[in-house]
């Protein structure tokens, strides 16, 4: 039986961030995750605006993955993936940790644990919405896996319920790829997603947002047909008399995420119910001694670079508990900062409510798209200049004047490969592109066959449509695979 000092349960952003963060600080580590490929749910998120914080950057998700994975592999840390944690059990000395996979049976012991297991989208049974049972309901996170990962369209026309942010950014990406999306339903009064991607996701596209509306009801035994939508009270009960059926091919569910704590609760953990992850106290220690938790399994975050943040303290801690140290150098709370978005949001909202800016008609007043801060602008002219207030930071002046002369806009998305195990290769501009300019750019990026190994930032359509932007690899495909369709990730 292999003994180290910590183990991580979890390869996404927030484990690779913990297992190097007990590694450096000492700890000999091993991280444990359940796929092929470490990087979690980042792997599917090919749109931009990851690490604006952490790097001062617009990364997609995959582009910020590989960055803590590259870090992961130069360290030489130990890692046992395709591999399912079936059992662990505490005792004086520490845990042991059971697992399978296609080597078999293996054990693990560790003084500290590290639980970075992510969240799960809640399901359509979760929602109360009648009807069969019928092929096309998915949730966002499941269409955007079929889009971005498959290179399959779920849909030709849908209808999205909730307004979370990947529901918002599933609506821009389906209306990318040709499918008409009727409308985003909301049932609170308000948008639960940040104020950028209501502006940069359904305002850019005219998908309309339908707040204080749910769906009632689908249609369809084998396959869907169409939906009921009604408006709701405040009480959020449907109102008798609003109904309206839609038709469409498919309902795409964007109502929440619940963190995933199975683990965390066979060891005795105290979940809170408000968060649905563990209590933990500042150093994210939970009242199991030696049992930490970090990222969205101990609450659900806006911005992963608060997720990868949390991770580098659980980490710290864990490796300082493995040594006998109850705290590390110092302490602070992660939830707190985790919800840094989420806090603004309120304010941004009644002030988009205020002015109309969910489909503004005043150009006047707008929200800056450029980071999470989502500023609320206002823009004015005197003696011939633009005058722009609101804004946080430069970014915002410099935002404000290009929309109302001549808007741009970054966009993602993906080419088709040759290649059976990594049918698309998710792709980016390398520069805003003109916002009018989006659909003939999806045009020239949609004839593209990629044939051949590639490396991450490499140019596949040199100054595309004749603009100063190129297209870019924001993935990899390292060497050729073989007719079976193997290939390969840089290890």
């Amino acid at each position: 039986m292999k003994e180290y000092d910590v183990i991580v349960i979890g390869g996404g952003p927030a484990g690779l961030a913990a297992a190097i963060s007990a590694h450096k600080n000492g700890a000999r580590t091993l991280l444990i995750e359940r796929e092929e490929r470490l990087g979690g749910i980042l792997k599917q998120c090919i749109h931009d605006g990851f690490g604006i914080i952490r790097f001062g950057e617009r990364l997609t998700g995959p582009e910020y993955a590989k960055r803590f994975v590259r870090e992961f592999h130069a360290l030489k840390i130990d890692s046992l993936i395709q591999t399912f944690v079936t059992d662990i059990r505490k005792d004086e000395g520490g845990f042991t940790v059971t697992t399978v996979s296609s080597r078999g049976l293996g054990k693990y012991r560790c003084r500290a644990l590290v639980l970075a297991t992510g969240c799960r989208e809640r399901t359509p049974r979760q929602v109360s919405i009648h009807g069969t049972r019928p092929a096309g309901v998915f949730t966002a996170g499941t269409a955007q896996h079929f889009v971005n990962l498959l290179g399959q369209m779920p849909t030709k026309k849908c209808v999205i319920l909730g307004s979370g942010d990947i529901g918002l950014i599933m609506a821009r990406r389906l209306t990318l790829e040709g499918a008409e999306v009727v409308g985003v339903y909301e049932a609170r009064p308000e948008p639960s997603g940040l104020m950028r991607n209501i502006m940069q996701c359904l305002e850019d596209y005219d998908i309309p947002l339908h707040l204080s509306h749910t769906v009632t009801r689908v249609f369809g035994r084998d396959r869907l047909e169409g939906v009921e939508v009604a408006a709701v009270d405040e009480n959020m009960q449907p109102l008798a008399g609003t109904e309206e059926r839609i038709d469409c091919d498919a309902l795409i569910l964007s109502v929440g995420l619940i963190p995933e704590n199975e683990v965390a609760e066979k060891l005795g953990v105290t979940i809170d119910p408000r968060t649905r992850g563990p209590l933990c106290d500042e150093n994210l220690m939970t009242d199991v001694a030696g049992v930490f938790s970090c990222g969205n399994s101990l609450h659900v975050s806006d911005l992963v670079d608060y997720v990868t943040e949390s991770g580098e303290l659980a980490g710290h801690a864990a490796a300082a508990y493995s040594r006998g140290e109850e705290r590390g150098e110092e302490s602070k709370d992660v939830r707190k900062e985790g919800h840094k978005a989420a806090a603004q949001q309120p304010e941004l909202k009644a002030a988009a409510d205020e002015h109309d800016l969910y489909f503004r008609t005043d150009k006047k007043k707008m929200i800056c798209i450029t980071c999470p801060n989502s500023c609320l602008l206002t823009v004015a002219e005197e003696g011939g200049n633009i005058i722009v207030s609101g804004n946080r930071c430069p970014r915002g002046r410099d935002f404000a004047i290009a929309e109302l002369t001549h808007p741009m806009r970054t966009i993602s998305s993906t080419v088709r490969t040759t290649y059976k195990a990594v049918p698309v290769l998710p792709v980016r501009v390398s520069q805003p592109i003109p916002k009018e300019k989006i659909f003939a750019v999806m045009a020239e990026i949609n004839k593209v066959l990629v044939d051949h190994p590639v490396r991450a930032g490499e140019i596949l359509i040199p100054h595309v449509l004749g603009l100063d932007a190129d297209v870019i690899a924001a993935s990899e495909i390292l060497k050729d695979t073989d007719p079976e369709g193997e290939w390969e990730h840089e290890q």
